[in-house]
């Protein structure tokens, strides 16, 4: 084989990665971008995102599972849509 093939086959290579990779990452920008909201009382006992209230100082300090005022970040739109055994998440402390 010519050079000249060689470097068509490269350049093929190349543009056709370049193209996958722009796929990819444009994939996870929109997860990214993805606007959250607190969820107050959906966290479980130790998984709570920080600084939720009293009886906590931050990320993983709650003490039982669904604490009022202890919040998880989640999709914008959904606090309100999960439950717990304790009912729905809130936007609220308490």
């Amino acid at each position: 084989m010519s050079y000249q093939k060689y470097s068509a086959r490269a350049l093929s290579t190349v543009l056709a990665g370049a193209l996958a990779m722009g796929l990819v990452m444009a994939s996870h920008a929109e997860d990214a971008a993805q606007p959250m909201e607190k969820c107050f009382g959906v966290a479980k006992a130790g998984e709570n995102d920080c600084k939720a209230g009293a009886g906590t100082t931050c990320a993983g300090t709650s003490k039982v599972d669904y604490q009022k005022n202890s919040y998880k970040l989640v999709p914008a739109g959904t606090c309100t849509k999960i439950k717990t055994p304790n009912g729905f998440g809130s936007l609220t402390s308490g």
